[in-house]
């Protein structure tokens, strides 16, 4: 385990150098959105989505991680817009995001919108520079695969579903599942696959990955519809409770914290046997969905 948190930090401290190299200098009549952009970006968090990408490059046999770098950056643009956009009056209307103020309490609300375009925009550009500049069908197929777990096939269905239902008081399982899937599980699969094609994956290797994806993601947030019940605002850095509130549509307001509880170890069990092919290589993987099942923030 302290092989894991060693390998964990050092990689979460490469991965925030790497952005960095991305993200607009502050310059220039637009200077207030690119700060806004930069804000949001550089507040940390755990970079889990260009993580699982690096880690799948060379799962799959990568030997030139540079290749994967932009398409890393792109990933984290993306989530950072989707934070950004999620904490708005309009959506969830959270007042603090990783220990920080929101965008919108900072920059206001406009430009809080307009922040997470530019950081959306950013990323596809920095996707189609790399493309030009090694225009290989692993780095289309990986673009692609960004932009379906993105779109209104993946993140935005389930961030309008979420939303809807909240107003419909929608309490049944594969409402929430479809929720989960794509809210969280489809950037997370998108950044599995897009790091297996770009290393060149096979299509076994592939269904692999797209399989733990679907449940890692679920995991994911499953373990932070848990923390909302259990966590503290020092760990988790944002409103917790908020879920109960608002009436949100969770595994908990659906069969209850301790039957949650149940269903997340099942669902990590699931993750880890989609791992079984790459046998001991894919130890890291293992560790993170072990680490992700009992998480404390």
């Amino acid at each position: 385990m302290s092989d894991f948190k060693n390998e964990l930090e050092q990689e979460v401290e490469f991965i925030n150098d790497l952005i960095s190299r991305y993200l607009p200098d502050e310059t220039g009549l637009d200077k207030k959105i690119r700060e806004a952009m930069n804000y949001s970006v550089n507040a940390g968090g755990k970079r889990v989505r260009p993580m699982l990408m690096l880690e799948v490059y060379k799962l799959c046999g990568g030997d030139d991680c540079q290749v994967v770098y932009p398409f890393m950056a792109a990933l984290e643009c993306i989530h950072s817009y989707s934070l950004v956009h999620d904490d708005l009056p309009a959506m969830d209307n959270d007042d603090y995001r990783r220990g920080m103020p929101s965008n919108h309490k900072v920059f206001g609300e406009a430009n809080a919108v307009l922040a997470g375009d530019g950081l959306l925009s950013l990323a596809f550009d920095t996707m189609l520079a790399a493309i030009a500049n090694n225009p290989c069908q692993g780095e289309i197929k990986a673009a692609q695969a960004v932009s379906e777990g993105a779109g209104v096939q993946g993140m935005v269905a389930g961030q309008v579903t979420d939303l809807a239902s909240e107003k419909s008081g929608a309490r049944d399982m594969d409402t929430l599942r479809f929720i989960h899937v794509n809210k969280t599980g489809a950037m997370i699969r998108a950044s599995l696959l897009a790091g297996g094609c770009v290393a060149g994956a096979d299509e076994e290797q592939l269904k692999a990955l797209s399989d733990f994806g679907y449940a890692y993601g679920d995991l994911f947030q499953m373990t932070d519809d848990i923390l909302d019940v259990e966590g503290s605002f020092e760990s988790m850095g944002k409103t917790l409770g908020k879920d109960a509130r608002e009436g949100k549509l969770t595994y908990i307001s659906l069969v209850g914290l301790e039957e949650a509880k149940k269903i997340a170890g099942q669902t990590a069990e699931n993750a880890l046997a989609a791992l079984e092919i790459f046998g001991e290589k894919a130890w890291l993987l293992r560790e993170l969905t072990n680490a992700t099942l009992s998480r404390k923030s």
